[in-house]
């Protein structure tokens, strides 16, 4: 064991969440509830007063780096967040951290964990900061930026390094060697092994969720011994500008070169993400977005390790149920939250043509949508909670689609503008329900907001087309209602063939996009929507390798 303080003050936090990894029951290290019991009486004024003190200044690191400056962040709540930052020279950033890493490099992964559980504690108690700095960001509501942005985040980086710690003491550090020779003296060896990580790693972060997708990505490769360039999106850098803050923070006072972690802001009207991930220095790369630049990543760094979370196109199977309301309900809950933003938001709902058998009786086509229509109306009914609910639609592309969608006659539930009483600015929309008229209309990602209703032969072939839909265009989540347990057998066979995680018979208060740390694999890696989980041993075990020595004794 390490003489590490950190990892000492750490360690129960590290055995905890190496074991709920095993177990995959529920457990958290870090409290969802952004209650006063917990984070302290003044904590969410002392966090939005945080945030506010950082606008309209230079966000100040210490990189070391030129003058020019970029930083365009527009608040989807209706406000320029005008914050700055030092924009790279990509040669100077390199050369800082190459000349750095190999120390953390030769650091004993217990004293790589150590500081990395005292990273994320410092980032827990900032809890609030970072919640106002996703939520302004991405367009999340308070709530779901505090939860999502902040300790969800946070336990996803820490089942990340869980995994990563736990798969390098797999191995031995040393070893006595000996070998019998009968009569002979036997053959007597002593091994080293020698965990060497890639080198640098690369964590590109979306504009949709800046942290939780870089949160695994970060610690995966600070725990075994890689240095990390973060790579936010242009409209969304203040989150992992401050995770780098106190990142930089821990790794001075513990003894180590800050530039083991940097950040690397760059604007949309001259992107530089292309040209570090190319760099040869670049060892591993960690991407969320778009399909089309995942899929750009995959075949041109070749001289990198490569994990993507792409584009998708997410379904729901119904077949019948037992809790016809419950099921709407979910839904309706399902297909609002931050407004359909979600790399997990269900987008096509196949429904039998002749209908379906409920515990209110057989329901037709159009009273299963229109069902779920009706919830979602109830559910959003209110312009105060729908906003929390929605949060805010944070790009503009995603509006025009919306906008663009809603203009045909399919349209079983229209979109409609909420007013916020406190954002007078925000951009919020309800999502827009429609009939699907033909394959070409939904067989791609719409991102936002929409969802169609697919009419099918009978479940079979709902399945059938939700297996090709998988293996064609990818999926995060999938999710079937069905009274029939033959027919969810069959369901998850598909699930299986396809390399999708499935839910079944969500009535209640779990929802088909949310994911559990230490518990829930998000993404399998097995179908064109990612090429790796959060977490797993192959999200990690690649991120180093183990270089031996040996010596006669």
């Amino acid at each position: 064991m390490s003489d590490s303080s950190l990892f000492m003050r750490h360690q129960e936090t590290l055995k905890r969440a190496v074991q709920a990894s095993k177990d995959r029951d529920y457990w958290t290290a870090y409290p969802e509830m952004p209650s006063p019991r917990i984070y302290g009486e003044t904590a969410q004024k002392d966090g939005e007063r945080a945030f506010k003190a950082r606008l309209n200044k230079k966000f100040e690191l210490g990189q070391g780096l030129e003058d020019k400056e970029v930083g365009a962040e527009k608040s989807p709540y209706g406000f320029d967040l005008g914050i700055r930052y030092s924009a790279s020279n990509l040669d100077e950033l390199i050369d800082d951290v190459e000349d750095c890493r190999m120390d953390w490099a030769k650091a004993s992964p217990e004293t790589r964990a150590g500081i990395c559980l005292e990273i994320l504690d410092r980032i827990n108690k900032r809890s609030f900061e970072i919640a106002f700095s996703v939520m302004h960001t991405t367009g999340q509501a308070f709530m779901m930026a505090f939860q999502a942005g902040g300790p969800h985040a946070q336990d996803r980086g820490l089942e990340a390094l869980a995994y990563a710690f736990d798969d390098m003491k797999r191995t031995a550090p040393t070893s006595l060697w000996t070998k019998p020779q009968g009569k002979r003296d036997p053959i007597v060896m002593e091994k080293k092994f020698n965990i060497v990580p890639r080198g640098i790693g690369l964590v590109v972060g979306c504009s949709t969720f800046p942290t939780w997708n870089s949160y695994p990505g970060l610690f995966a490769n600070l725990v075994t011994g890689n240095a990390v360039i973060m790579k936010p999106h242009p409209m969304a850098i203040l989150p992992a500008a401050i995770t780098v803050e106190i990142a930089r923070d821990v790794l001075g006072e513990e003894g180590f070169d800050k530039n083991i972690v940097t950040l690397l802001a760059d604007s949309v009207d001259a992107p530089i993400t292309k040209e570090i991930a190319l760099r040869s220095e670049v060892k591993l790369i960690d991407f969320t977005g778009s399909s089309f630049f995942g899929n750009w990543l995959e075949e041109n760094a070749r001289q990198a390790l490569v994990y993507t979370e792409k584009a998708g196109v997410n379904c729901v199977v119904i077949d019948s149920t037992d809790n016809f309301r419950g099921m709407t309900s979910n839904l309706a809950f399902t297909l609002s939250l931050y407004s359909g933003q979600m790399c997990t938001t269900p987008q096509n709902i196949f429904i039998p043509e002749g209908g379906i058998e409920t515990d209110e009786g057989h329901k037709s086509f159009d009273e299963v949508a229109g069902g779920i229509a009706f919830a979602m109306e109830k559910l959003l009914g209110d312009d105060e909670r729908a906003g929390h609910i929605l949060g805010a639609i944070q790009s503009e592309a995603t509006l025009e689609r919306l906008e663009k969608i809603s203009a045909g006659d399919n349209v079983i539930a229209a979109s409609r503008k909420i007013e916020s009483e406190i954002f007078k600015g925000a951009i919020i929309r309800t999502p827009v329900l429609l009939k699907a008229v033909d394959e070409k209309s939904y067989n791609e990602e719409l991102f936002g907001p929409i969802s169609f209703f697919v009419a099918t032969k009978n479940t079979d072939a709902s399945l059938d087309t939700v297996m090709a839909s998988v293996i064609n265009n990818g999926a995060i989540s999938f999710g079937i209602y069905s009274t029939s347990d033959e027919v969810l057998d069959d369901a998850e066979d598909m699930a299986c063939r396809a390399g999708v995680a499935v839910s079944f018979n969500l009535c209640g208060g779990v929802y088909v996009n949310q994911t559990a740390a230490f518990s829930d694999f998000h993404a399998t890696g097995a179908n064109p929507a990612a090429n790796a989980a959060l977490s797993d041993t192959a999200y990690v075990s690649n991120r180093y390798r183990i270089v031996q020595s040996r010596r006669h004794k």
